[in-house]
């Protein structure tokens, strides 16, 4: 098989003697096959699937910072066509099952497996990839877009949620290449179709020829719900009447849109910009729109600013209104005074920082702009009834469970 072709392959198992045993064991090349990274963890492990784009993944599924399965669920959910190969030992029975109900290809006993097992499964593989390699070099070309399209979506979610900065890189080379527009300042959109009965590229299909290569080589995707067009100054008018023409026919139709911008660095602050405002719009259920000026203004700067101390006259400062007119605005427009809200907003915080990360107590502390491991303690025994770590423990059971 050319090296063009050659199917990637990941390892991830948290024992280095059996990441080892595989990579030199398995006659990789008899099945076109290249090992490209091995992880020893599943949180990079699934920063080396970002990063790589493998067809094959073969992971144990009890490991630290991130298991098998949840690395198996988001895997699914990016790339469904991967094919994924569970390890698993006899006390994991129920969840390799539920590993195979959720789309693995198989699981193999690690205190038991023969190399036969392995092998088959690698030629079953190896025989369903070449022959989806062989289509038609029209279908190939879209399929090679669409994985493109899927890569460089994957380095904008890692780049947007701190997992690398990988597409600052690319973001550097296509302004210099494919994105320059012959030197002209951009717009970026980030269009929004939650509610919509298809995707935007979807509703792009039913448009003409020229307003579908409006977005040609341009389009970042983020889920199936979101995503990012970067539109020279030139198009401007024509991105506009194409966007309020798809809106008369989807009215939940939604975008936002920052600009004119020259360099890489706007153009990247831009795109944090937008998101930031669509994750504050997802958490509250609102729009700039549902909310006096002043008031999202606030929302916004507590938002991207979790850690700090704000009190209410420093932000009614900051968004240019009287200390007493803000509170009485900002109680009307979120039903909580501004003290309930920011003891809310820390609590949601720390739940999610409690149950999806393994930050110390310290770290979590200072995130949430709580002073000291032992006032957050106290404070979140307060607030819950439960001390920070019975939470944590309960959320790791419960997973398992699931």
């Amino acid at each position: 098989m050319e090296a063009s072709k050659t199917i990637k392959v990941i390892i991830a198992d948290d024992e280095s003697i059996v990441r080892k045993g595989l990579r030199s064991t398995v006659p990789w090349d008899k099945y076109g096959m290249e090992v490209v990274a091995d992880a020893s963890n599943g949180r990079k492990a699934w920063e080396a699937y970002l990063e790589h784009q493998p067809q094959v993944v073969i992971t144990d599924i009890v490991m630290p910072e991130m298991d098998g399965i949840e690395l198996l669920r988001r895997v699914k959910e990016t790339a469904p066509d991967t094919r994924i190969i569970l390890l698993s030992c006899h006390r994991d029975f129920e969840y390799a099952q539920q590993g195979i109900k959720l789309g693995a290809a198989g699981y193999l006993l690690k205190t038991a497996f023969e190399d036969d097992e392995l092998e088959g499964l690698l030629a079953k593989f190896q025989h369903e990839l070449t022959r989806a390699a062989s289509m038609a070099p029209s279908v190939i070309q879209a399929a090679v877009s669409e994985e493109e399209d899927e890569r460089l979506g994957n380095l904008l979610y890692a780049w947007l949620n701190g997992h690398n900065d990988k597409l600052v890189d690319e973001m550097k080379k296509r302004t210099l290449e494919a994105w320059s527009f012959h030197g002209e300042a951009v717009y970026v959109y980030l269009i929004k179709t939650s509610g919509c009965e298809a995707s935007w590229l979807e509703l792009l299909k039913e448009t003409t020829k020229e307003d579908r290569q409006l977005y040609e080589g341009a389009v970042i995707p983020y889920g199936n719900e979101r995503c990012y067009l970067i539109v020279p100054e030139s198009r401007l008018n024509a991105a506009e009447s194409v966007l309020v023409e798809q809106k008369s026919e989807n009215a939940k139709l939604q975008w936002a849109k920052r600009g004119p911008l020259t360099s890489t660095e706007e153009r990247l602050e831009a795109l944090l910009a937008l998101h930031k405002a669509a994750e504050l719009e997802k958490t509250y259920g609102v729009t700039a729109a549902d909310w006096p000026e002043p008031i999202w203004k606030a929302v916004k700067l507590l938002h991207d600013h979790p850690a700090a101390e704000w009190s209410v006259s420093d932000v009614a400062g900051q968004v240019g209104l009287s200390r007493s007119h803000f509170s009485i605005l900002f109680k009307k427009a979120l039903g909580d005074s501004f003290v309930a809200f920011q003891y809310k907003r820390k609590l949601k915080l720390a739940y999610g920082l409690l149950k999806d990360t393994t930050l110390t107590m310290q770290d979590i502390a200072e995130r949430t702009g709580l002073g000291d491991s032992k006032y957050f303690s106290k404070w979140f025994k307060r607030c819950t009834g439960i001390t920070p770590s019975h939470y944590r423990a309960e959320q790791k059971d419960g997973h398992l469970r699931t």
